[in-house]
């Protein structure tokens, strides 16, 4: 018996619902079109911006032309992954491009401080950003989007953002190919100055080359080559430390190599400490030392620029911005259907309240409760 009740009491307030609707029909209906109209109308107010777009391909790491030719360096193999990729290297291009040396760079060469009229330059800052968006998608292709009431600077300002980052990159070293001319390049002026002090110290003892004894001559070198590999798999080592832990197996495999070729050094200065009692053979031995290291430095620096040269362009634009005929915002019949909608929605809301407490009011006790809280 009560769950007829109830039954009821639900088919009735269904039909009240549908009733006040039913008496309330031209507010809901003839308000939300005029609001919508209206919304319509004020749109043709609003000034139009324009969206520009402007579409590169981030650099593309190919493959290395010296990693079958570093096999047969020893120590020296490992450098070339020394400064691998990102996992998302989209990403890392997009935060190039959000950087504050490019959007520094933006603000001062279009005077974006007075275009926008802003007072501080960290407001004309905001104000690019809100202005421009930069994103990355599945395909890799880095996408710039800029608006502006204008079409044409909306066109220069999504372009320039694809120079200032060219000048940037222009600036670091980002490819792999690039990063190892960077370290191979220090590596080389470090041991060029050593290997010209090494050769004033053996012109400076009298003794040139052709005055050397064959034996002492083959020990010098032998020693210089090995100490030459030893130094190699230090810096190897030291490289490794920023992109591996003590405990991986690779690491752990480079550690072993140069124990093994400090153990080899070690008996090789023992043997030589009475040839090393000359002096002309101790500055000698030097001497093939940095001339054998500066080698292997030079063969990796030319390497790396060949790389670095097979890379081209860093910067690929897919699509230039062009000057946008059709304007994005703003869009006029959105903005009408959303009013619309909106509109009734709250028109709905007020006239189903409005009948709640028409309805409380007849009832004596709800009647009371609502004045006390009117009050």
């Amino acid at each position: 018996m009560s769950d007829m009740r109830e039954e009821n009491d639900d088919e009735i307030s269904l039909l009240d619902l549908a009733i006040t609707i039913k008496q309330n029909i031209k507010l809901l209906v003839l308000a939300p079109v005029a609001a919508g109209v209206v919304a319509l109308g004020g749109s043709f107010l609003i000034a139009p911006t324009f969206t520009a777009t402007t579409t590169f391909l981030q650099p593309q790491q190919q493959q290395s032309a010296a990693a079958a030719m570093l096999q047969g360096l020893g120590a020296l193999g490992g450098l070339a992954g020394a400064a691998s990729g990102l996992k998302n290297p989209a990403d890392q291009y997009v935060a190039f491009v959000k950087s504050r040396s490019v959007q520094d760079a933006l603000v001062k060469r279009f005077d974006l401080q007075n275009r926008y009229d802003a007072e501080l330059h960290e407001d004309a800052l905001r104000a690019l950003q809100e202005t421009a968006r930069i994103s990355a998608g599945k395909d890799g292709l880095i996408k710039v989007e800029v608006d502006d009431k204008e079409p044409a600077f909306a066109a220069q300002l999504a372009n320039a953002h694809v120079d200032e980052l060219r000048k940037l990159l222009e600036r670091l070293a980002v490819t792999e190919a690039q990063q190892r001319r960077v370290f191979y390049e220090k590596q080389l002026e470090q041991t060029k100055a050593k290997l010209a002090e090494a050769q004033s110290a053996l012109q400076g003892s009298g003794i040139n080359e052709g005055a050397l004894r064959a034996e002492p001559k083959m020990a010098a070198e032998a020693y210089a080559a090995l100490k030459a590999q030893v130094t190699a798999a230090q810096v190897k080592l030291q490289s490794m430390r920023t992109y591996l832990t003590d405990q991986s197996p690779e690491f752990k495999v480079a550690q072993s190599e140069l124990g093994a070729l400090q153990a080899q050094l070690s008996k090789a200065e023992s043997a030589n400490n009475a040839a090393a009692q000359d002096n002309y053979i101790v500055k000698y031995r030097d001497f093939k030392y940095q001339e054998s290291l500066f080698e292997m430095f030079a063969k990796q620096f030319e390497l790396a620029k060949l790389d670095e040269a097979r890379d081209g362009a860093l910067i690929q634009v897919v699509d230039v911005a062009q000057t946008p005929e059709r304007k994005s915002k703003p869009k006029k019949a959105m903005i009408a259907v959303l009013t619309t909608l909106g509109t009734g929605f709250a028109l709905l809301l007020f006239v189903f309240a409005r009948q709640a407490w028409r309805n409380g009011m007849q009832d004596a006790e709800t009647a009371q409760k609502l004045k006390q809280l009117v009050k």
